[in-house]
């Protein structure tokens, strides 16, 4: 497989950063196209920049049948080493409880080792792994009660309520081995939240020491009017990038910067105001070497998700950055 190389410091940025999301809007593909899209970009040139695939629990089974022919793609003798495995974030659409059944029932199905599935002789046939689940919450309590209810091999991210107390949340969450989850956009304008909000939702979530994720709306690199969804002559609207995102809270958790600088990292519309080589990144005269970024991507800014893969990287090459 060709890999695109990039300067070490986005390369830090963007390592694992998009969780692909394409079931969902603006993009809303088929299980089949999307698991062929995914399928695709894990075995492309930037293939680095790609985590998990989004699917709710409740469409696992079928995520498994239109999953089969690429995942039976495998070594020529038991002896091989297993592939590394696809992995999956879910989204919890039912009761926990059954949810975590399903989950559980899946990943034992797709172990390495527990081949034969379908007719699969091989040992590592149907080799993927749920690690990873999203769940709305609308209280900190809400947060609690799952918490007891889930093991301690997946990583939960709550999705904090628009008008939620951030800082209660917060609170809820600090020590707690979870991460939040912000909704940056969507497919009509109201989803956007203002760049306040953002700011205030990055720091908070800093202060507790939790990890966080953002989906939706932030499959462009720096803050710009774009349309909502692909169709023609849809509407517009002024959306996040993921850039300022990224950058700003890379920023906030190594520079330590303020609440007024913040914002006018996630207010940069000029691209040109980011760049990078190999010993860091810089926005305006603010710096962080590539070790800066590795620590924030690793402990604080884990990911988004996007419904496009493509997005975010022909608009980096556009940028000319990479």
């Amino acid at each position: 497989m060709h890999t695109v190389s990039a300067p070490a410091s986005l390369h830090a940025l963007l390592t694992d950063l998009v969780d692909y999301a394409g079931l969902f809007p603006p993009a809303k593909l088929d299980m089949t196209s999307a698991v062929e899209a995914y399928a695709r970009h894990v075995r492309g040139p930037f293939s680095w920049g790609i985590a998990r695939f989004v699917c709710p629990v409740s469409r696992l089974n079928e995520w498994a049948a239109a999953a089969d022919r690429h995942l039976s793609a495998l070594p020529s003798d038991d002896a091989s080493a297993p592939p590394e495995p696809w992995k999956l974030t879910v989204l919890i659409d039912g009761k926990l409880s059954e949810n975590l059944e399903a989950i559980d029932r899946f990943n034992d199905a797709h172990a390495a080792g527990n081949g034969n599935g379908n007719g699969h002789a091989h040992k590592h046939a149907h080799n993927a792994v749920v690690d990873t689940i999203e769940m709305k919450v609308q209280t900190p309590d809400t947060i609690d009660q799952a918490m007891e209810l889930l093991p301690e091999e997946l990583y939960p991210f709550f999705e904090i309520p628009a008008d939620g107390d951030l800082r209660s949340f917060a609170t809820c969450l600090a020590g707690m081995g979870a991460g939040a989850k912000i909704r940056t956009g969507g497919v009509t304008p109201e989803l956007f939240p203002a760049l306040e909000r953002v700011a205030d939702f990055l720091i908070a979530f800093h202060t507790a020491e939790v990890p966080f994720k953002a989906t939706a709306g932030l499959h462009h690199p720096v803050r710009a009017v774009h349309p909502l969804t692909y169709e023609p002559g849809c509407a517009t609207h002024t959306m996040h990038g993921f850039l300022n995102v990224f950058v700003g809270a890379a920023l906030l958790r190594e520079q330590r910067i303020n609440r007024d600088t913040l914002l006018k990292v996630l207010g940069e519309t000029d691209g040109g105001a980011f760049t990078f080589d190999d010993q860091g990144l810089s926005w305006r005269q603010s710096r962080l070497t590539t070790a800066q970024i590795k620590a924030a991507r690793e402990n604080f800014a884990i990911c988004f998700g996007s419904c496009s893969y493509d997005d975010p990287i022909n608009d980096l090459q556009k940028l000319g950055v990479l």
